[in-house]
């Protein structure tokens, strides 16, 4: 449907002369009429604002009012964002203008951390949002080897091609799709050319944080035009109703971590995923996902009635992008709880300033990670994790 025409009577038209704005065609889920409700979302990045109005009944839903939660780079196709904790899918622009200023020059690709990079994964998640990119989903996966023959098919021919299996079923890889404008192409420029060797006396223009984490030819893939570029992502990130490649969970001897949609939003993956690690604990799966209210509640239900945050608690991991993580514990005597630190950041700054809260958290609500607060619960909330991701791909 073209909503490049559809405009409301009551939309400020004075303020709209004087400032910058774009309209996204937005749909919500209303749990109690149990429909989709569309909106026409409208954003001021000059001052901050957000306008809304209900596409059915042609009514203001929400007068313009400033929203610092919003900004310009969550807007895109396809993306969730939470406007006064409503969840709304931006599903189309609203405006011609909007697509020729935001739309025109985005683009996707496949980012691959292969087997022997995914330790290094911190770094590369920590450049990759560094050049601008944003990652739209994450996934840590183990290939069959007939889904690696499917990934590599344009090698079938090549000697080392029986190699190139194993290599890369040897192991979790973790695919990302990463967006922004010229996406392909400085995505391209980033990684350099695929020898390590060449890139580094050919392309200066290439990282060099990169150049100093790969090891081998074969840590990470360079992007492929479309519509390669797009069978690739639908072979690592299916369309609903197809299972994909298996995940990479143990579940034994583990914990759940869930790194809160606050620190995602503010580019503080690959520095959390690095401070694990350097903490002597392995991340053995892992996956970006969003959750609804329905699905937060469920598995917050612990904390209800016990905890006098719930509300706001449920309200920020419902907020944007969240990712999850299955943490080893194989040493009974470090637990991972112990470097997530107290709940109250301002507390762990104090008491202990090297947990993850006290680095990396800012409030009791936003307090960078979830953890899993009794040992024996550690595989319980990992099963429940899995489980409510699964729902939230139906």
């Amino acid at each position: 449907m073209d909503y490049s025409g559809f405009r409301f009577r009551n939309t400020f038209p004075n303020k709209q002369n004087q400032s910058e704005r774009f309209v996204f065609i937005t749909e919500w889920y209303d749990p109690n009429a149990s429909l989709f409700r569309r909106y026409e979302l409208l954003y001021y990045p000059g001052d901050g604002s957000v306008e809304m109005h209900d596409v059915k009944n042609r009514r203001t839903f929400l007068k313009r009012t400033r929203y610092d939660d919003l900004h310009l780079e969550d807007l895109f196709i396809g993306n969730k964002v939470n406007i006064f904790s409503r969840q709304l899918v931006l599903i189309d622009y609203g405006d011609q203008y909007t697509a020729r200023q935001l739309g025109s020059r985005k683009e996707k690709t496949l980012a691959l951390i292969k087997p022997d990079a995914v330790s290094k994964a911190g770094e590369i998640i920590e450049i990759i949002n560094k050049a601008g990119f944003t990652i739209t989903k994450l996934r840590m996966m183990m290939l069959s080897r007939k889904e690696a023959a499917d990934f590599h098919m344009d090698h079938q021919s090549k000697p080392f091609f029986n190699e190139l299996i194993q290599f890369i079923t040897s192991g979790p890889v973790i695919a990302m799709e990463i967006l922004r404008d010229d996406g392909i192409s400085e995505w391209k420029r980033l990684l350099g050319p695929a020898n390590s060797v060449v890139a580094r006396a050919d392309a200066p223009e290439a990282s060099e944080p990169f150049l100093e984490l790969i090891a081998s030819e074969m840590q990470l893939t360079a992007p492929t035009p479309s519509p390669s570029n797009a069978l690739e992502m639908e072979l690592f990130f299916p369309s609903s109703g197809v299972c994909g490649p298996a995940n990479s969970a143990k579940f034994t001897n583990c914990t759940c971590c869930i790194i809160k949609p606050h620190a995602i939003s503010e580019g503080l993956l690959g520095k959390i995923l690095m401070a694990i690690r350097d903490a002597g604990f392995e991340v053995s799966a892992m996956q970006m996902f969003n959750m609804d209210r329905a699905n937060v509640e469920e598995f917050y239900e612990v904390y209800k009635g016990v905890v006098s945050e719930y509300n706001e608690m449920v309200t920020e991991m419902y907020s944007g992008p969240c990712v999850a993580l299955e943490i080893l514990q194989t040493n009974p005597a470090k637990t991972f709880r112990e470097l997530c630190g107290p709940a109250d950041p301002e507390i762990a700054r104090h008491l202990r300033p090297c947990t993850l809260r006290a680095v990396f958290g800012k409030s009791k609500i936003q307090n960078a990670v979830h953890c899993t607060d009794l040992p024996e619960d550690g595989l319980l909330e990992v099963s429940r994790k899995h489980l409510l991701i699964a729902q939230v791909q139906e």
